[in-house]
């Protein structure tokens, strides 16, 4: 079973910048990858995917300052975050889909201070 891990997450003031980082334990070549993000007692969101011809979709609270990228097998993704703001803070989720099928990482606390 492909598994998939995070690293990056952490404490940030408001205006900073982090990276986060996902690799696949497998080789498996996804179809397409993205960010998800929870708070608690709220349901996951959506924040960005890449596909795997290079696509970049974000939701509109992040366009502009947030950068996903996939490496060229799409066995890993990162998430550049800039200008940072206390409402970006939540848990973020990796998620891989292949043949329609989803896989998801840990998740990784990000917390942005005001």
């Amino acid at each position: 079973q492909v598994q998939l891990v995070e690293s990056g997450g952490g404490l940030v003031q408001a205006g900073g910048s982090l990276r986060l980082s996902c690799v696949a334990s497998l080789s498996v070549n996804f179809n397409q990858m993205g960010w998800f993000r929870q708070d608690p007692g709220k349901q996951r969101e959506w924040v960005a995917t890449v596909s795997s011809g290079g696509r970049t979709l974000y939701t509109g609270s992040v366009k502009g300052r947030f950068t996903i990228a996939g490496d060229n097998a799409m066995n890993a993704v990162s998430l550049q975050m800039n200008s940072l703001k206390p409402e970006d803070t939540g848990i973020y989720y990796c998620q891989a889909v292949k043949l329609g099928v989803p896989y998801w990482g840990q998740g990784t606390q990000v917390t942005v201070s005001s």
